[in-house]
């Protein structure tokens, strides 16, 4: 009996020191869901080959692998809605306060942000090369009746699109009219064998322009501005979120590492940086 007993308090014991062992692990370590996260973001950042820089330095940084979906803003925010993503990186400000105000996002930062760009072919048959004013432009374009190429996808891009139309007093439809429903980079390579004008932001087009027939034709209106942000979807309404990883990509490209990255991004082939860091 007595054999039994200690035999049994040695079993307890073993057990308690497993259980406190695998505590530490696990405080130490993390659980499986810390070591990925899902991103959902911009065709633009995928396009203009800043996420083939910015993914693997974090990845380095933090040992966390990074699942990547490049869609427009609107769909960014479609799948943080459903929790199918962990964290977005977008550019489609007015969308994403209210994704926030309704309680699917938390710690929205400003990250970086660049400029869009109206290209066109070189014949601008609008004649709207030089101007700085966006909305008299898209006007103008439309007036001409000139072939206008629309991402038509609920993206960051289409969305501002929509504005510069919209402050232009114009309802854009008609044959001139075209929606690719695709991302910036085939929206680009269409508009470019159409001879079409586009609306752009400047990293994917000067990252893709020598496989362009296309040349800026409006730069420098204040409404051209392009602000991106990070926003972690809010584990309080999908459990199943990354949240601790997501933070994680959030402290990364807002932090001096990762900010250092995109400042460095597009200088050696273009002598300027593609992306402006935000980042306080």
């Amino acid at each position: 009996m007595v054999v039994e007993v200690r035999r049994a308090r040695n079993l307890t014991l073993i057990a308690l020191v497993i259980i406190v062992l695998g505590t530490i692990w696990f405080l130490v370590s993390g659980s499986p869901q810390e070591k990925s996260l899902t991103l959902a973001t911009t065709t633009s950042t995928q396009d203009s080959g800043l996420l083939d820089v910015l993914v693997p330095a974090f990845e380095k940084e933090t040992g966390i692998k990074v699942r990547v979906i490049a869609v427009g803003s609107g769909q960014a925010m479609e799948l943080g809605k459903r929790g199918d993503a962990d964290v977005l990186l977008v550019h489609s400000p007015q969308a994403e306060q209210e994704f926030v105000d309704g309680g699917y996002g938390v710690d929205r930062k400003p990250v970086m942000h660049n400029v869009f760009l109206i290209v066109g072919p070189k014949s601008d048959p609008a004649g709207v090369k030089g101007s700085k004013d966006a909305s008299k432009a898209f006007r103008t374009i439309a007036e001409s009746k000139a072939k206008f190429i629309s991402r038509g996808d609920d993206s960051g891009t289409h969305k501002k699109e929509l504005g510069l139309w919209e402050k232009a007093g114009v309802k854009p439809q008609g044959d001139w009219y075209v929606e690719s429903g695709q991302g910036m980079g085939d929206t680009l390579l269409m508009a470019s064998e159409l001879g079409a004008y586009t609306l752009t932001d400047e990293a994917t087009y000067l990252s893709m322009a020598p496989k362009l027939q296309l040349e800026v034709m409006v730069q420098g209106d204040k409404a051209l501005s392009n602000p991106y942000s990070v926003i972690a979807v809010n584990p309080e309404k999908h459990k199943n979120v990354h949240y601790k990883a997501a933070t994680q990509f959030i402290k990364f490209v807002t932090g001096e590492k990762g900010q250092s990255v995109i400042a460095s991004f597009g200088r050696d082939k273009f002598g300027k940086s593609l992306f402006i860091p935000d980042a306080k």
